[in-house]
């Protein structure tokens, strides 16, 4: 694989941020690894083609204003926002800072994953991983093909 380092990326992004969220764990950390492969090889900070999704994990504009306009805003998830506040420049709109800012980008990713009301997976389970990838963060609709992702969960078990 082209892009960063896997362990790096997992261990040095991924679970401190999912830690100082208070959302972390091995499942989470090994779902949010593996979605960045997933979606942008760990090497895409725009979506190729010219499609508006943004960031390794590639999430697009509305559903990151989403998350901010139902659930961040609101008293369930103010705490979270509080947190996702102190991650960001003050220079750059928030969605442009999930092509600048690994950690909020993860994080935006992560509550994407956490309104979620399925349980998340087994952490060591990369099939089961990449089903959830395909049904609570890709979508029916999207590109993302779950059997030939499993790879990328995998390189997410393994780092």
């Amino acid at each position: 694989m082209n892009g960063l380092d896997v362990g790096q990326l997992k261990h040095l992004v991924v679970e401190p941020t999912l830690t100082g969220l208070g959302l972390g764990g091995s499942s989470a950390v090994n779902l949010l690894t593996g979605t960045a492969l997933a979606e942008s090889r760990g090497t895409y900070l725009k979506q190729i083609g010219g499609g508006p999704a943004l960031g390794l994990w590639q999430m697009e504009p509305a559903t990151h204003d989403d998350c901010w306009d139902n659930f961040l805003r609101f008293p369930v998830g103010k705490r979270l926002g509080g947190i996702l506040e102190d991650m960001l420049a003050p220079d750059l709109p928030r969605s442009a800072q999930m092509v600048t800012n690994l950690r909020y980008a993860c994080a935006m990713a992560r509550i994407r994953f956490y309104r979620v009301k399925d349980a998340l997976p087994v952490a060591s389970n990369p099939y089961a991983l990449s089903r959830y990838h395909k049904v609570h963060y890709n979508t029916v609709l999207g590109a993302a093909d779950s059997a030939a992702n499993v790879i990328f969960f995998k390189a997410a078990l393994q780092a």
